[in-house]
């Protein structure tokens, strides 16, 4: 065993998987932090676009029955400003578990 390993809580692990995608809003490279607008703090949290867009390419949506990849949608319009539904959300955090 590693000895640096150690459990990683389940919101963290939820995060950190958040960021393996470029953010929408800030434009973060995948694997780095969120940023201000201006670029110059880092966020503790990534924005809620960035979890949506994980979220996207990793998991099928039980709500609208769409692949990952594909964006979420109510009655053929796509959802505003890329988000998913929230059925989409808690199954792309149960798969990271």
């Amino acid at each position: 065993m590693n000895r640096y390993s150690a459990p990683m809580p389940d919101d963290l692990r939820h995060f950190m998987r958040a960021r393996s995608v470029e953010c929408p809003h800030c434009r973060a490279h995948a694997h780095r932090p969120c940023t201000t607008p201006s670029g110059r703090r880092l966020l503790p949290e990534p924005h809620p676009q960035r979890i949506s867009a994980w979220a996207r390419t990793t998991a099928c949506c039980p709500a609208c029955q769409v692949e990952p990849g594909v964006e979420c949608h109510l009655d053929g319009w796509p959802l505003h400003d890329g988000q998913v539904h929230p059925q989409r959300d808690d199954e792309a955090r149960r798969a990271a578990l």
